[in-house]
């Protein structure tokens, strides 16, 4: 078979891409974080109206953390080491994972039991992460480094404007469409259920999407990653090479990754309580049967829609506070942010004052979601992309696997079931967090700098359509 020009395109020698090529390559997080979102601020609505009690919901959200920290870096490790001429190294995992996850978002409103919800919620997020982990390593694959930083602020523009979405339907559905938002005890409403059958479509089409408009190079070295693959074939090898990769990790690696085990845990416990927080403390609803209850589980699903929206126009200048501040200044200030955020819900008197709250936790999304990994971009060993970003996920996953394992005793026997002080734990943590990025991450002079978004003539001028 003749070799094409695009197939003689190596990773060493990446084009700059357009604007436009961007985008499409970043309409499949859009799709993925609807899924993402839609669990966030719903499952633990559909777990009480199925009969758990809040002590019992961080367990019951065990699901995401476990699948992460065991599928993530496995498919990171497999994506490394697949190469196919038509549908490339990370496409084939995008597709396969957007299909069986998107059937079980169909499925999940139906569910008619707590274990029934659990066991699609394991589904969903196997093949959640199996289509999420390759998209970060996309980014490496597929830019220079001189537009690394705008792809992963590109994803995170996806992620905020699919979020936004996702997070309003079971509001949009009630208010404008006029399902129904409430259900008997064991029963799903109607609202949900439509928002579910709706992130369905998007997550399966937004990945498609990407899949086929956006083009694979091929490793620079096919021979060396045939070599690799059979030096390391069957469960052994690949388990040597991830614990290798564990042990080895940069030194930046490092810090960002501490950082990241206590921002998460914020954001884990937000999204575990602060819907049911919401109805309960701000609304004064009763239970799922409480017509008041479902009003303010509903319009904190809005305020979490308006989070996203934050993170959607906020990363249009972080590239550019990044560029003023450096990269380790503005993730700190940022994580403030999102940290007063959390903390204020406890002051609200008037409901609308939430989206003051949401506001500082939107600001703080945006950051998490692009400035580790600008951080991490120029640290990685290049044939390694998938493995480290697969583990750097540990870090993300095993807070939640700590909080899903022990926050329901500190639930029951230290907070008494108040969801708003749960919330308000999460932003301590991400005080933390921002503490340590301040004074133990070192940037080298120009490491801050960050491509604008509005440099498309320049490519232009370099390349010819």
């Amino acid at each position: 078979m003749a070799t094409t020009t695009f197939e003689r395109t190596s990773v060493s020698q990446k084009p700059r891409l357009f604007l436009s090529q961007i985008i499409n390559m970043s309409v499949g997080f859009f799709g993925i974080q609807f899924g993402w979102d839609l669990q966030r601020a719903n499952m633990g609505r559909i777990y009480e109206n199925l009969g758990a009690n809040p002590d019992q919901v961080p367990l019951l959200f065990l699901a995401a953390p476990l699948t992460g920290l065991l599928v993530q870096p496995v498919i990171g490790y497999m994506s490394d080491r697949t190469w196919h001429p038509q549908w490339g190294r990370r496409r084939p995992y995008f597709m396969v994972g957007a299909i069986l996850s998107s059937i079980a978002l169909v499925f999940m409103p139906h569910s008619s039991s707590l274990f029934m919800a659990a066991g699609l919620l394991w589904v969903m997020d196997v093949f959640g992460n199996v289509s999420m982990e390759p998209f970060r390593a996309f980014v490496t694959d597929k830019l220079p480094d001189s537009q690394v930083n705008r792809g992963f602020i590109m994803q995170s523009f996806m992620i905020g404007l699919g979020g936004s979405i996702a997070s309003s339907l079971p509001w949009v559905f009630t208010n404008i469409f006029h399902f129904q938002n409430t259900a008997a005890k064991g029963l799903i409403a109607e609202n949900v259920k439509f928002s579910f059958y709706t992130g369905a479509f998007f997550f399966l089409s937004a990945v498609l999407y990407t899949v086929f408009t956006s083009k694979e190079y091929p490793p620079t070295d096919l021979d060396r990653m045939k070599k690799a693959q059979e030096s390391n074939k069957g469960f052994g090898g690949g388990a040597r090479e991830i614990l290798h990769a564990l042990r080895n990790m940069p030194k930046r690696m490092r810090i960002v990754s501490l950082i990241q085990f206590f921002t998460w845990p914020g954001l884990f416990l937000m999204w575990f309580y602060y819907t049911t927080a919401v109805a309960v403390n701000v609304f004064h609803g009763k239970d799922a049967s409480d017509p008041v209850y479902a009003q303010g589980a509903d319009f904190g699903s809005l305020t979490l829609a308006f989070y996203s929206v934050v993170t959607f126009l906020f990363a249009l200048v972080l590239p550019f506070i990044a560029d003023k501040l450096g990269r380790k200044t503005t993730h700190s200030l940022c994580l403030l942010c999102g940290a007063v955020g959390l903390i204020s819900v406890s002051w609200v008197t008037n409901k609308y004052m939430l989206y003051g709250c949401m506001t500082g936790v939107g600001i703080a999304w945006a950051s998490i979601l692009s400035m580790p990994y600008a951080m991490l971009s120029g640290s990685l060993p290049r044939d390694k992309v998938g493995i480290y970003m697969g583990i750097f996920n540990f870090f993300i996953v095993l807070p939640e696997i700590i909080a899903s394992l022990g926050f329901g005793w500190l639930m029951k026997n230290v907070l008494n079931n108040d969801r708003l002080l749960a919330v308000e734990v999460g932003g301590g943590l991400m005080i933390l967090a921002a503490l340590i990025c301040f004074f133990f991450v070192k940037e080298k002079k120009g490491e801050a700098e960050v491509e604008p978004l509005s440099d498309e003539l320049k490519i232009l001028e370099e390349r010819s359509v």
